[in-house]
C-alpha cells in the first residue's frame, strides 16, 4: 500500500498517523509537537512511551520524543525543558511518496509563551518516515527585531527490553557533564556505555554517529546542527519519584538525546536554525 497520512485521536489527543513504506509507522501529537510511536516493518516499536503518561495538557508527555525549547532541563528561569512541550501545536504540511511520509507541525509565540519568554518565534518539527528510518527535524526562526538565544533538545526516549543488556557506542574520547555525580567534567574512556545505575549526562561536541545495541531493537543514532548528545536513564529511585513512570519504566528506556546544552544557540532576527536527528533500525 503507498504511504499515506491520517488524523487519529490517540489516547485522548489529537495526533497524525503516518503510515510509511512495507507497513511502518509513526504517530506524532499535536500537544507538544511530540512524536509518540516509531514502528519498523517488523512490527517493533522503538520509542518508550509511558504507561502512566499524561494526556491532558497538565504536564509533559513522559516517552516518545518531546521537544525541549528554548530551555532544557533546569538551565534557566523557564519550567523545565521550556514551553514546548505543553503547548498545541498545528498542522503546517503533509506529504507522502512510495518510499516516505512526511509532516510538519509548527508552533509561533503568543501572549502566553511572551509571558514566558519574551521573544518572538516560529518553531517547525517534521517528521520524515522511511521503511527503517525516521527522522526528526526541529526548526527554529526567529520573527523578531533582536537576537535570542536558547537551548533544547529531541529528548528521545529509545524502547529496551532491558537496558543492563544494551550498550552504547560512538562516545569513546568525548568530554561529558555528569550531572548525576556532582557535575564533574569527565572524558570517557570507554568504547562502549553500560547502564548499572543512573545516568545523567551531556557529551560534548559530538560529531560521530553512536551504535544503540540493544538486540532486535538495535539503533544507528545521528544528528546534525546539535552539537550535544545526552544520554539518560534514571534507574531505580529516580524513577519510583516520577508519578508518570511506572516503578519498573526505567528497565525498559534509555534517552538518547540530540541536544545544544553547553552553549546556547545564538539565532539573529530574521535568521533561522535547525537541527535533527536520525534514526535507523539496524
Amino acid at each position: 500500500m503507498k504511504p499515506f497520512i491520517e488524523t487519529i485521536e490517540f489516547k485522548g489527543v489529537e495526533a497524525l498517523r503516518l503510515n510509511g513504506p512495507r507497513g511502518s509507522s509513526a504517530v506524532v501529537a499535536r500537544l507538544g509537537g511530540q512524536v509518540l510511536s516509531w514502528i519498523t516493518p517488523d512490527g517493533r516499536e522503538h520509542l518508550f512511551l509511558s504507561e502512566r503518561a499524561v494526556f491532558d495538557g497538565s504536564t509533559p508527555i513522559r516517552g516518545g520524543i518531546p521537544v525541549c525549547f528554548p530551555q532544557f532541563g533546569g538551565l534557566g528561569d523557564l519550567p523545565k525543558h521550556g514551553l514546548a512541550r505543553t503547548r498545541e501545536w498545528s498542522i503546517a504540511a503533509q506529504r507522502c511518496a512510495d518510499d516516505y511520509a512526511l509532516a510538519t507541525l509548527d508552533l509561533a509565540d503568543d501572549e502566553t509563551t511572551r509571558a514566558l519568554w519574551p521573544h518572538a518565534f516560529h518553531a517547525e518539527i517534521t517528521v520524515m518516515l522511511e521503511a527503517d528510518r525516521i527522522d526528526v527535524e526541529f526548526c527554529v526562526e526567529n520573527t523578531g527585531s533582536d537576537p535570542f538565544e536558547f537551548t533544547g533538545a529531541l529528548h528521545s526516549y529509545l524502547r529496551l527490553v532491558q537496558v543492563e543488556d544494551a550498550a552504547l557506542e560512538g562516545l569513546r574520547g568525548h568530554d561529558y557533564l555528569d550531572a548525576a555525580n556532582g557535575n564533574r567534567v569527565v572524558r570517557e574512556s570507554g568504547t562502549e556505555i553500560r547502564v548499572e545505575g543512573e545516568v545523567d549526562r551531556v557529551y560534548y561536541d559530538v560529531r560521530r554517529p553512536q551504535l544503540l545495541n540493544a538486540g532486535n531493537l538495535s539503533l544507528g543514532i545521528q544528528s546534525q546542527g546539535f552539537p550535544d548528545v545526552v544520554v539518560w536513564n534514571p534507574w531505580v529511585d529516580l524513577c519510583a519519584g516520577l508519578k508518570d513512570m511506572p516503578p519498573d519504566g526505567w528497565r525498559h528506556m534509555l534517552c538518547v538525546e540530540a541536544a545544544a546544552v553547553r552553549n546556547p544557540v545564538i539565532v539573529p532576527a530574521g535568521e533561522e536554525w535547525y537541527g535533527r536527528q536520525t534514526l535507523v533500525s539496524v
